[in-house]
């Protein structure tokens, strides 16, 4: 069947428009033989929304196809720095992309326009210097300086020249987009990381949560409580003790020998939740937040100096697949992910942003999980709030949750989960040690594994 001009198909069954998309590059020089791919086309290595491919051919007419409309334009054609492409094309180098990208276009008759506008470069911009260092914006200056000349782009590159400058601190440039503002006035932030906050917002905002009033009032539960919040807050990450033990280093002050690095990052946990006045201080302003971090993150992790207690991460980590904020954009986006934090008006709405927040910035080298489970408790514990605890036999619940939200941005199974446990938590008797020890074994909270089942204590109601 014929599907566009001089097009034919053998497939009599598929969507024209799906089946010339998905072969866009093999069409290209069935029509433009000399065909460049160029302009926007050449960074988004795809069609635009509309359809529209970007060409320099010396061949001037528009070629229309279902779901696809090859536009080509008169200029250099490809010079030695431009790649073959799929298909035969050629395809303009990154450094001649962003040369391109950088003379101004309209949009015409409600179509795409040729080239990015600043705000789309500059996201780009950012986003190569957050994956791939400085490094990466010097050579695309120095691979872009090389060729300007024989493209007659010269005016172009120093507008390049001196926006790669600006995101680089060492000159000064008008900047369109928030991240390239945040650049040049020294606070830059992960936007990604932003739009997972504004997700979250959101959710947080259409939940309605159940207010749970603390159970644990008098000093004895109070400490019941804390020390095990500690116990399993150490667990998640793998600082595993037996309850035996952790009883008496948390309440005897025995630290084994073999093991008083994890012994102190036990204790250091608990003497932050078991503290009713620490606990009950939150953050007024970004400024606070980071002072609160500090303090409370130099508390947990001071028998380890090899992790910089109290300072945020110099090197980038991650966990699995997934790469936290950058060191660099650090304050910036706890900056930013504080003014949504603000904006919200419940405690465990607060509770669980701030967890997040933490968690997704991840901003130092070690003990990011503890540090963001005590901040989202600080949020209840101040409000006169059940706690939330994370048990052993909920942890998988729990990294998956929270794994499903900075892949996918799904923040309702976390929010749901952080409830569940909440309402668990206010279900635990924790008049005496020893009770609430009874009880969290008959719930299966020790259990470890992904069959791990975590249950309702007897006679009490979800």
């Amino acid at each position: 069947r014929k599907i566009g001009s001089r097009l034919y198909t053998r497939n009599l069954t598929e969507d024209p428009e799906r089946l010339v998309r998905r072969n866009w590059y093999h069409l290209i020089t069935s029509y433009y033989p000399d065909a460049l791919i160029t302009d926007r086309t050449a960074l988004e290595n795809k069609p635009a929304e509309d359809g529209s491919v970007f060409l320099v051919s010396e061949k001037g007419s528009e070629t229309k196809l279902p779901g696809l409309t090859l536009r080509p334009r008169q200029g250099v054609g490809a010079i030695d720095s431009d790649k073959p492409f799929i298909g035969g094309a050629r395809l303009a180098s990154t450094a001649r992309a962003y040369l391109e990208n950088i003379r101004p276009s309209r949009a015409r008759g409600g179509r795409v326009p040729r080239t990015l506008n600043g705000e789309e470069l500059e996201q780009r911009l950012d986003a190569l210097l957050r994956t791939q260092g400085e490094g990466a914006l010097n050579k695309l200056r120095d691979d872009a300086r090389a060729i300007a000349p024989e493209l007659g782009l010269e005016a172009e590159y120093e507008k390049l020249n001196d926006l790669i400058g600006a995101f680089l601190g060492t000159r000064e440039a008008k900047t369109d987009s928030a991240v390239g503002k945040a650049r040049t006035a020294g606070q830059p932030f992960d936007p990604d990381r932003i739009i997972l906050f504004e997700t979250l917002f959101g959710a947080l905002r259409d939940a309605i949560p159940t207010p749970r009033p603390a159970s644990a009032q008098t000093g004895e539960t109070i400490a019941t409580l804390a020390f095990f919040e500690a116990y399993f807050s150490n667990f998640i990450e793998g600082t595993e003790f037996s309850v035996g033990e952790a009883r008496e280093i948390v309440f005897e002050g025995a630290i084994p020998t073999e093991r008083p690095e994890d012994a102190h990052d036990v204790l250091g946990t608990f003497r932050i939740v078991s503290d009713m006045q620490d606990m009950s201080t939150l953050p007024a302003s970004a400024d606070e937040l980071d002072a609160l971090l500090r303090r409370r993150h130099a508390t947990l992790m001071q028998a380890r100096a090899d992790k910089r207690p109290g300072e945020f991460k110099t090197k980038v980590n991650q966990a699995g697949s997934t790469v936290f904020v950058a060191p660099e954009l650090v304050n910036g986006t706890l900056e930013r992910g504080f003014e949504f934090y603000r904006a919200l008006e419940e405690p465990f709405q607060r509770a669980v942003f701030m967890m997040l927040l933490v968690s997704e910035v991840h901003p130092f080298a070690d003990g990011n999980g503890r540090t963001a489970r005590i901040m989202m408790n600080a949020e209840l514990v101040a409000a006169g709030q059940e706690r939330i605890i994370i048990p052993t036999a909920y942890r998988t619940d729990y990294l998956g949750a929270l794994k499903a939200f900075s892949k996918n941005g799904h923040a309702t199974p976390l929010i749901r989960m952080l409830d569940v446990a909440q309402s668990y938590t206010g279900m635990i008797d924790w008049s005496t040690f020893d009770r609430a020890r009874s009880m969290l074994e008959d719930t299966n909270a020790f259990a470890e594994g992904n069959d791990a089942k975590l249950r309702i204590p007897a006679g009490a109601s979800k």
